[in-house]
């Protein structure tokens, strides 16, 4: 395990009836109502907050990973990321698929970004090995 040598942020939530609860940020800048997936109750559910920070932090890393590179990053990058919860036997799991989008890039441009985005983001460096994910680029 890696420890951290100095914490940069710590993000910090209060929730209440897993599933079909409550979540807030000791800030109030998240306040969600939280749902199981089909229920057709209001709120989110935690594979699609999951897809969220993990699409917003791979492209924070792939900013990141542009620059160091020499390689401007189109303003139209995006990340259509899906996060999938299911059973392996009888254990629940989850697998992953990120949909990166980097128009008007030389291919192999954007392939050297999504691969250093890989290696340095702190949700892919968190799930490798852990689940299935698939990076594609589109």
């Amino acid at each position: 395990m890696n420890t951290l040598d100095s914490v940069l942020y710590t993000g910090k939530t209060h929730t209440t009836g897993g599933r079909e609860g409550h979540a807030r940020s000791n800030d109030g800048q998240l306040d969600i109502a939280l749902s199981t997936p089909g229920s057709g109750r209001n709120g989110t559910n935690p594979e699609q907050l999951f897809a969220a920070g993990w699409s917003a932090c791979f492209q924070g890393a792939m900013g990141i990973a542009a620059r160091k590179l020499r390689i401007t990053l189109p303003a139209a990058a995006a990340i259509d990321a899906e996060v999938d919860l299911g059973k392996a036997g009888e254990a629940y799991q989850l697998q992953a698929r990120l949909n990166v989008s980097l128009p008007g890039l030389d291919p192999q441009q954007a392939q050297a970004i999504v691969d250093e985005a890989h290696l340095t983001c702190p949700y892919s460096r968190a799930t490798r090995g852990n689940i299935d994910v698939v990076i594609r680029l589109l």
